[in-house]
């Protein structure tokens, strides 16, 4: 019976531990941003998706300009506004730049996407990865289409 106890004890510790780890690596706000037009690169994880990546498994095609640039950003927004599968937070916004965060319904995993509007190309730059865990089981790849869907619209 006391060796029962110790394994319970032993497995509960673990746990705890587990999730206290993904709730510290959840509330840690990643340094994001773009310089001379590159989005951060992705951490090597299966946890996120870029348009500016050569791993062609995390590859993601960018989207085209809407009539111009103001209009182009309007239209992420209204994207954003329409998506349901996570409430969304606006962290920063500029001219030709904006990063969210995604925070799902049941489990409060935050995932940042950052969206760069490039003037030169006409394209907008997608990066979107999650704070939490190795994997995602494809969540961001699956939220690009859907906000894609909106966007075209």
């Amino acid at each position: 019976m006391k060796i029962l106890v110790i394994v319970l004890l032993i497995i509960v510790t673990l746990v705890a531990a587990a999730f206290g780890f993904i709730y510290w690596q959840n509330s840690k706000a990643p340094e994001l941003g773009h310089t001379d037009g590159l989005l951060t690169p992705l951490s090597g994880n299966p946890n996120g998706v870029s348009t500016q990546t050569a791993d062609v498994a995390a590859l993601i095609l960018p989207w085209q300009f809407k009539a111009d640039q103001a209009t182009t950003m309007q239209s992420i927004k209204n994207a954003l506004a329409d998506y349901d599968g996570a409430k969304t937070e606006i962290v920063r916004e500029d001219a030709d730049y904006l990063r969210v965060v995604f925070v799902t319904p049941t489990m409060r995993f935050r995932d940042d996407a950052e969206f760069y509007l490039n003037t030169d190309t006409r394209e907008v730059h997608f990066r979107s990865a999650s704070r939490a865990g190795k994997s995602d089981l494809g969540l961001n790849r699956q939220r690009y289409e859907r906000l894609t869907e909106l966007y075209l619209r």
